[in-house]
């Protein structure tokens, strides 16, 4: 699948400290530590059945400041992502709307290809939809099957194939749920726990067999089509490895999603674990409630666009939360984000701007410490303020031009926020 177009990120002066994020798996901040090959990252995708929300642009743009701070450190960054383009929401919709499920997956993740180009996030290197994906997905769940980790359900008509959740010794360890907290969100998430025939009530799908008016793909494993969480462990794997640094997506998917996936990969390699740091943005509310579909209360990045809202100014609204924190996003966030777009731009204009060296290193050692935007934003801020204070600024000749290139230059590198 095409991933979106890349923009060129500028070579910063100077060296950052290492980056060091907040792991659910083990509840501490903890320095993530790429090795020689590189820094490998998989960020679970959209389904495409909507356009993309802000709760949608938050937890990329998170992972793109990851992204961008690894890049800034020099390693070679192998960013994987997904699209589950074949899945019970998308053929809802689809059946809903009476439309292609397949033309709606296309013309969904057209949409969020535009929206993560405004916002000027980073692309993937890989860019994979779970129908392309499709034979090793099924040669993944016949090795679980081979292995005893899955088995088919006791159901002459309907012989689906399911994970063991007692397969692994450590099931639950990445959400670190109780079992009763696991039970109680398993139905909400996509699982299935009253399902007849299975082993056990958390026991998730990983291969429905096909049934009267749904898609499905001829294998070894019968007609058919696989559960949400096995795509994500096919695709990462295969181009990952066995192990690698990061693990990402919303809070919402550290049960049932990754902590599945997790377990799928580990009982096939034995590797524990199969992240090294499993990472998890936090949800946006609208005005102090929950964004959500069923409430139809939904921002779309897109419908900013049609308004006329700069992305940038979105950028810097959503960055100017935590990564990890639940937030609202509100008109005020909005127009703070604006006025803060504003005056930056004018501040890199001054022919007069101040050294931005020690800023620089203020924001790589706030984004350093597990991704502190807000105290990275404040840092710039200062900066800017500094700029527009100073006597003669925005007159004559440019004097220190070259300090507001360097500092918009180091902007657009490690925050993503162009201001040219």
């Amino acid at each position: 699948m095409r991933s979106w177009s890349g923009v060129d990120v500028p070579p910063v002066p100077g060296t950052p400290p290492p980056l060091r994020l907040f792991d659910t798996s083990t509840g501490e901040v903890r320095p993530t530590a790429p090795g020689a090959a590189g820094a490998r990252m998989y960020v679970c995708g959209i389904t495409p059945y909507d356009a993309t929300h802000l709760g949608h642009a938050a937890t990329y743009l998170a992972f793109d400041l990851v992204n961008r701070c690894w890049r800034d450190a020099g390693h070679d960054v192998h960013y994987v992502q997904n699209v589950t383009d074949i899945d019970d929401p998308l053929l809802e919709r689809a059946e809903r709307d009476s439309d292609d499920w397949v033309v709606l997956g296309m013309r969904e993740t057209a949409l969020f290809r535009e929206d993560m180009e405004s916002l000027r996030v980073l692309p993937p290197r890989d860019y994979i939809g779970a129908v392309e994906a499709m034979e090793e997905i099924t040669e993944l769940v016949g090795k679980l099957l081979a292995s005893g980790a899955a088995y088919r359900a006791d159901d002459p008509e309907h012989p689906d194939v399911y994970f063991d959740h007692t397969a692994t010794a450590d099931f639950g360890y990445v959400s670190r749920y109780s079992t009763a907290e696991m039970e109680r969100v398993f139905p909400d998430r996509g699982g299935d726990p009253d399902r007849p025939g299975k082993r056990h009530a958390l026991d998730a799908l990983l291969w429905r067999t096909a049934r009267e008016g749904e898609p499905s793909w001829s294998s070894d494993l019968g007609d058919g089509r696989p559960g949400w969480h096995v795509e994500c462990t096919a695709i990462a794997m295969n181009r990952l490895g066995e192990a690698f640094d990061v693990q990402g997506g919303g809070s919402d998917l550290a049960f049932p999603h990754h902590e599945f996936g997790s377990a799928h990969g580990e009982a096939l390699t034995g590797i524990h674990p199969m992240a090294r740091h499993y990472c998890h943005a936090g949800m946006i509310g609208l005005d102090g409630e929950k964004m959500s579909k069923s409430k139809g209360n939904l921002v779309f990045v897109s419908r900013l666009r049609a308004d006329r809202v700069d992305p940038m100014a979105v950028r810097l609204a959503l960055l100017s939360g935590h990564w990890r924190t639940d937030r609202s996003w509100t008109a005020d966030l909005l127009t703070a984000g604006q006025a803060r777009l504003h005056r930056w731009r004018e501040a890199v204009s001054l022919d007069a701007a101040p050294d931005p060296t020690e800023t620089v290193q203020k924001v790589r050692t706030h984004l350093a410490d597990d991704l502190d935007s807000a105290g990275a934003l404040a840092a710039v801020d200062a900066w800017v303020d500094e700029a527009l204070r100073r006597p003669g600024s925005g007159t004559g000749k440019a004097q220190h031009a070259d300090r507001g290139s360097r500092a918009a230059g180091a902007i657009d590198a490690l925050l993503g926020i162009t201001l040219r």
